[in-house]
């Protein structure tokens, strides 16, 4: 992952009980598997991709910078 790249926070919300098996296979590849799982990942259009194609099913929310912290705010 790059290190001052953007990160987003994805939430499975709703089950995967019932969906077809792709919709399925999507939320394994963003490593969501459980309701209320949590997981940060890179801003990628590849990503971005997977999650247009689940967005009824995850809440998305930027989390901003990563590593970005104290020392490169004062600068």
């Amino acid at each position: 992952m790059a290190e001052t790249g953007e990160t987003l926070s994805v939430t499975q919300v709703r089950s995967a009980i019932g969906r077809p098996g792709w919709q399925r296979q999507v939320l394994i590849g963003l490593g969501l598997n459980k309701m209320n799982r949590t997981r940060v990942l890179e801003d990628t259009p590849s990503v971005r991709g997977m999650i247009n194609k689940i967005q009824h099913l995850v809440r998305v929310e930027e989390v901003g910078r990563q590593g970005a912290g104290a020392a490169d705010e004062s600068q």
